[in-house]
């Protein structure tokens, strides 16, 4: 027999669904990270040029030698003849010079730098080809399924194609990842040696956007002819982060409007509800043949979802559990789950798990148990 319950009286009225948002980007995704909701996508799945928007894996391959202690902040990497001579962006690094890690991070986050692309894929790997090699296949063990990586840049060549979706995972695996170094990001300046020019800073145009209610922290821009102008971004409003990306435009003030617009819809036209807090009871369930009759049934972390603007009783609740439960039960068993079907998107399902240990019942206790069950059983068939 299948127990359900509908949570909070039958229905819950929270919001229909937010007006769709409708972009002028070529493809884009926007993504909760704290409910892991897709906001909205168009062609997410399309591998496109991404631009300097690649240098994030390029920067991924350097977070994580950090974190395996391959390398240091202080490591020195020599700069090759074909670094130096990168052309587009540039952190201005010369054969002479021996960048540190920290510094090339830097270059490549606030300047965009090329050359210090170049520079960590051959201190890296020994050469660009067999870094960018290395990078598409971790992309592929990352799960970004739409990336083929030719070059440590993002420089225009044939092959060198990532998805937005692709982009947007791998914005959220080093936010997650590297909390240490993810700050960074925020950057505006970083001027090597003095021979960067005084335009060469953070191009991401909401690092410098004021009285906005949320806040913006990172990740890289990106802009080719091929490519368009494009931008990985990610922004927080009261603890809860939106990633998007967007790419396919056709001016660079086109970007920093749009993305914008796309951030200021995100928050607004969304509310975080908390439907169930971490620790409290969902359900008191039945239990068979056990020293106990009934258990508790909760979640882990609570759960919290992501309302569109606009629902209204629409959204619905249940728990899903076999009753009666049969014993033993230990504490922190999955023994159900809980459904959220909110309309326009994919079901929310939290695995219920029990509150308390419920050791199996002596003899004298399971015969109890089958005299009560047989009992209820004629009371049934009577009514019935």
């Amino acid at each position: 027999m299948r127990a359900f319950l509908m949570a909070a009286a039958a229905a819950m009225a929270l919001a229909g669904p937010a007006g769709a948002f409708d972009t002028t980007a070529r493809a884009a995704w926007v993504y909760d990270m704290q409910t892991g909701t897709v906001l909205m996508e168009k062609d997410a799945d399309v591998a496109l040029p991404p631009a300097s928007m690649s240098k994030l894996m390029t920067l991924t391959m350097l977070f994580e030698a950090l974190r395996d202690g391959r390398v240091t902040m202080d490591t020195t990497f020599p700069v090759s003849e074909k670094a130096w001579r990168m052309g587009g962006s540039k952190m201005f690094v010369e054969p002479a010079d021996r960048p540190t890690v920290e510094e090339l991070i830097h270059g490549i986050i606030i300047n965009s730098g090329n050359d210090a692309c170049v520079v960590v894929a051959e201190g890296l790997a020994g050469t660009e080809e067999a870094f960018a090699r290395r990078m598409t296949e971790r992309a592929a063990q990352l799960g970004l399924t739409e990336t083929t990586l030719v070059n440590s840049s993002g420089w225009p060549a044939e092959g060198h194609v990532m998805s937005t979706r692709d982009l947007g995972l791998l914005a959220e695996y080093m936010i997650r990842e590297f909390p240490d170094l993810y700050p960074q990001f925020a950057m505006t300046e970083f001027n090597y040696k003095g021979r960067v020019p005084s335009n060469a800073g953070n191009r991401n145009p909401l690092l410098r956007i004021g009285g906005a209610d949320w806040t913006a922290d990172g990740l890289k821009t990106g802009h080719t002819q091929e490519a368009g102008y494009g931008l990985v971004g990610s922004a927080v409003q009261d603890g809860r982060r939106v990633i998007f990306v967007i790419t396919g435009l056709e001016t660079e003030r086109a970007r920093a409007e749009e993305s914008e617009r796309l951030v200021n819809w995100a928050f607004r036209e969304f509310s975080m509800r908390s439907l169930v807090p971490a620790g409290e009871d969902v359900v008191q369930a039945p239990v068979w043949l056990g020293t106990r009759d009934r258990v508790g049934l909760t979640t882990r972390d609570g759960v919290n979802v992501l309302v569109p603007a606009g629902v209204a009783d629409q959204v619905k609740v249940e728990v899903v559990y076999d009753s009666p439960l049969p014993a033993p039960i230990a504490r922190g068993d999955q023994v159900g789950r809980l459904v959220v079907t909110i309309p326009g998107t994919a079901d929310t399902i939290t695995p219920l798990i029990a509150t308390d240990d419920i050791p199996e019942a002596g003899f004298l206790g399971r015969m109890k148990g089958a005299v009560m069950q047989l009992g209820q059983r004629a009371v049934s068939a009577v009514t019935g």
